[in-house]
């Protein structure tokens, strides 16, 4: 949803080119490894993390899936990113948005399409720099849920992808 109502208003000075992947690791691999082909500067991958009370910059992506086997067997462990995340981070709460970085995306979809990401850039030598982003459950959700879980308006984490976004760019170039 944050996504979405970004990409509504957003007008800064990259362009944005969005794509939602399935929830199924083979058919998710397989399109990201095609779409990284198209030579994107930023991999900016989105989740959402039930029970967070921040936007969350993940770090590191893990050679690992759920069950504890390797997504890809004789592939690095694991990818860190070279990006600004604490930096970035900064300016989002400087904004009055909470954020984070954290060293653990989990072992879930969110983290294959961060490790896979990274992997794909390194093995087809791509200048693509990825992360991932889990943001917090929207309050319609939560509402629609009945539950106390936390919740963050869905302008307020479009509004931290965009900070984040410009954080990128600017320190990339």
């Amino acid at each position: 949803m944050s996504l979405m109502e970004l990409t509504h208003w957003y007008d800064g000075p990259v362009e944005l080119v969005t794509r939602r992947y399935p929830v199924n690791l083979l058919t998710m691999s397989e399109r990201l490894r095609a779409d990284l082909q198209a030579g994107y500067d930023l991999a900016i991958h989105c989740g959402q993390a039930p029970g967070s009370t921040q936007m969350r910059l993940e770090n590191v992506g893990l050679n690992l899936r759920t069950d504890g086997t390797e997504i890809l067997p004789d592939a690095p462990a694991a990818y860190r990113s070279g990006l600004p995340l604490p930096a970035s981070a900064q300016k989002i709460r400087d904004a009055g948005i909470p954020a984070a970085v954290s060293h653990h995306a989990g072992t879930y979809l969110c983290n294959a399409a961060l490790y896979l990401s990274h992997h794909y850039s390194a093995a087809f030598g791509l200048q693509t720099q990825s992360l991932f982003v889990h943001v917090p459950l929207a309050p319609s959700q939560v509402a629609r849920e009945n539950s106390d879980s936390p919740s963050m308006s869905v302008p307020m984490t479009s509004a931290a992808l965009a900070i984040l976004i410009q954080s990128l760019v600017a320190s990339t170039n």
